[in-house]
C-alpha cells in the first residue's frame, strides 16, 4: 500500500515543494486547500476546507502517516491569531491518525545569545513577536510527542528561495515578479553573510529523513543551505543568470520600507527581521550531516535560475 501524506500548504513555497517531492517517492498525497479550483500536480487529491477547521484537517488526516504542516497566514497577516490554532488542530489530526508532523522551521526562534552559529540545541530566547510564536509552536509539538499524542520532525533552514515561494526575502526584497528586474537589491549589511535554503533541497531533506525508521518521536535538524559568506553571493548570482545587459546591485532602501510599514503589513513585517541581514547567522548542520550523510544541495546558479524562471524575471 502506498504511504499516505497529508500537506497543509500546498499551494505555497515548501508545502508545494513538500507535495511534489512525496509524490515523485511514490507517497499518495492528498492537499487540504481552500479554493475548490486550485490546480494540482497528477498524483494529488484535493480537499477543499480551511485549517483553522479542526474536524476539517482531521477528516482529511485519516489514514495518513505524515502531515506537512507549512500553512501560513498570507502576506505574515494575523500570525497571532491563526497560527497556533491551525497547529492545535494538525496537532489532533494527528493525535487520531497516528501521523509525525514535518514542520518547516525558520531562524526566527533564536535570539542573539544564540548568534553566530546555532546548533539545534541552542538556547531559544527570540526577541520578536513571530520569533515568541515559532517557540510556542515548536514546545507544543515537543509536549504532545512526550505525551505519545503524535511524532514531530522539525527541518530548520535559512530563508526560503525557489519555485513556488511566495512570502519571500528573494521574492519581495532581492528582485520584483513579473519582468526582469532593472535593480537587483541587497539588504544584508556590506561583509555581513545569510543563509539561503532552495525549496527543493529543503522537501529533499524532510523525506529523506521521513524514509529512516530510527528517528525519534521529537526530533529538529538544522539545514546549512546556502551560506553566502559576505552577503554578495547571492545578488551576484542573480546578476550572472540574469546575464547580458548588466543589473546594478544596489543596496536595498531601509529607510523607504520603514516608512511604507507605517501602513502596510509586509513591509512591518519585513522590518522586523532586519536584525537578520546585520550579523552573520549561521545554523549549523552537523547533525544533519550524521543523520544522513550528507545534505542534499542544488548548485547555487542552477537554483537561481529557477526561482527567476518561476518569478518570470526572465
Amino acid at each position: 500500500m502506498k504511504k499516505t501524506a497529508l500537506v497543509l500548504g500546498a499551494t505555497g513555497g515548501v508545502g508545494g515543494a513538500a507535495m511534489r517531492r512525496l509524490i515523485t517517492d511514490g507517497w499518495a498525497v492528498r492537499a487540504l486547500t481552500r479554493r475548490a479550483d486550485v490546480e494540482l500536480p497528477e498524483g494529488c487529491e484535493a480537499v477543499t476546507g480551511d485549517a483553522m477547521h479542526a474536524a476539517t484537517v482531521a477528516a482529511a488526516a485519516e489514514g495518513a502517516s505524515v502531515i506537512v504542516h507549512a500553512v501560513n497566514p498570507p502576506g505574515y497577516r494575523d500570525w497571532d491569531r491563526l497560527v497556533l490554532p491551525m497547529l492545535d488542530n494538525t496537532i489532533r489530526a494527528a493525535s487520531a491518525s497516528g501521523a509525525r508532523i514535518v514542520l518547516p522551521g525558520t531562524v526566527y526562534n533564536y535570539g542573539p545569545n544564540a548568534f553566530p552559529n546555532i546548533a539545534e540545541d541552542a538556547p531559544q530566547t527570540p526577541k520578536t513577536r513571530k520569533g515568541l510564536i515559532r517557540v510556542e509552536m515548536e514546545q507544543r509539538l515537543r509536549t504532545a510527542a512526550q505525551q505519545g499524542r503524535c511524532s514531530a520532525l522539525i527541518v530548520r533552514a535559512g530563508d526560503f528561495f525557489g519555485p513556488g515561494a511566495a512570502n519571500n526575502w528573494f521574492g519581495q526584497g532581492l528582485v520584483t515578479p513579473g519582468a526582469r528586474p532593472k535593480v537587483i537589491r541587497n539588504p544584508g549589511t556590506r561583509g555581513v553573510g545569510h543563509q539561503w535554503a532552495y525549496l527543493p533541497d529543503v522537501a529533499e531533506t524532510m523525506v529523506r529523513l521521513l524514509e529512516r525508521a530510527d528517528l525519534p518521536a521529537f526530533e529538529s535538524f538544522h539545514m546549512e543551505g546556502h551560506w553566502d559568506r559576505d552577503g554578495r553571493q547571492m545578488v551576484q548570482a542573480i546578476a550572472r543568470a540574469l546575464g547580458d545587459p548588466v543589473v546594478p546591485i544596489r543596496p536595498l532602501p531601509w529607510w523607504l520600507l520603514r516608512i511604507a510599514a507605517l501602513v502596510a503589513t509586509t513591509p512591518r513585517e519585513m522590518m522586523e527581521m532586519r536584525y537578520l541581514w546585520r550579523k552573520p547567522i549561521r545554523m549549523t548542520n552537523a547533525r544533519l550531516v550524521a543523520t544522513l550523510g550528507g545534505e542534499p544541495r542544488t548548485p547555487l546558479l542552477e537554483a537561481v535560475r529557477a526561482t527567476l524562471t518561476d518569478l518570470q524575471c526572465v
